[in-house]
């Protein structure tokens, strides 16, 4: 084989997997389809178990030391088996779309039932909150560091540090935000059925999403990079420190201030 055809052959012989592989999945889903048995079912546990480990790390970036990865591992598979258990195939959408957000679901849950939140903390959170919708609201604007130091009477070093310890009530899915107030935290949990379409319910949820791109739009360039980035890009806190020329931990500190930031304007518009 010459070296000119090698690079065609590599990449016929890896399409070639490819497709081999989706055929074993596709197979594995109509067994499960046909008779959904706990062999089955184990086999796409096995099969989708990195999705766990993705999710779990995504997760626990920036969380406290004494959170153990592999606890949020095994809350995760929890998720992935409900995921299994419930997704449709007919319906069109991708199963590591729809795992992904099940999977993340339940290691929050876990989380937020253990309570590993101190109160003081939560109880910042709050404060800091607040002081951004009535800044906001008397500012006409998205209101600087500076002055959310000033109206909390710390320095902007102590703000700076109060973000970093507020990054423990930040771990929440971007689409969180677009849920609140509402009974589900997750925008899976209120996927439609294609064939029993809600008009209203669509309205609403556009109306909801523009929401958030109008507040993800007021806010500083650099949060909006982080937000990006982070969100929408799936990159880590490190990467995103990597690419803005920043420490992880001032990762961390921007992450947290835009999170607090999109839930003061969204809650504001919302009279929440």
């Amino acid at each position: 084989m010459t070296t000119s055809t090698r690079p065609q052959a590599e990449t016929d012989d890896r399409a070639a997997a490819r497709t081999e592989a989706d055929a074993a999945i596709r197979t594995l889903w109509h067994d499960f389809a046909t008779e959904p048995t706990q062999r089955a079912r184990d086999r796409l546990v096995l099969h989708y178990a990195p999705l766990v480990k993705y999710v779990a790390g995504r997760v626990g970036t920036g969380l406290p030391t004494h959170v153990d990865v592999a606890d949020l591992i095994q809350s995760g598979i929890f998720g992935l088996v409900d995921a299994i258990e419930k997704f449709d195939p007919e319906r069109g959408l991708r199963f590591e779309t729809y795992a992904m957000q099940r999977i993340r679901g339940a290691i929050l849950d876990d989380l937020r039932s253990q309570d590993w939140v101190p109160r003081v903390v939560r109880s910042r959170a709050r404060e800091v909150q607040r002081t951004l919708e009535r800044l906001g609201a008397s500012l006409g604007r998205t209101p600087t560091d500076a002055e959310v130091a000033a109206e909390l009477g710390i320095s902007l070093a102590e703000l700076r540090e109060l973000y970093g310890q507020l990054r423990l009530t930040s771990v929440v899915a971007l689409e969180a935000l677009v849920a609140e107030g509402k009974e589900s935290e997750s925008v899976v949990e209120s996927l439609p059925d294609e064939d029993a379409v809600d008009p209203a319910a669509v309205l609403v949820d556009r109306d909801n999403r523009k929401q958030l791109a109008d507040a993800i739009s007021q806010l500083s360039e650099r949060d909006r990079v982080v937000v990006s980035l982070y969100y929408f890009e799936s990159l880590t806190l490190a990467e995103i420190g990597k690419v803005l020329g920043v420490t992880e931990s001032r990762v961390s500190q921007l992450h947290t201030r835009a999170v607090l930031r999109l839930r003061a304007k969204l809650q504001e518009h919302t009279g929440a």
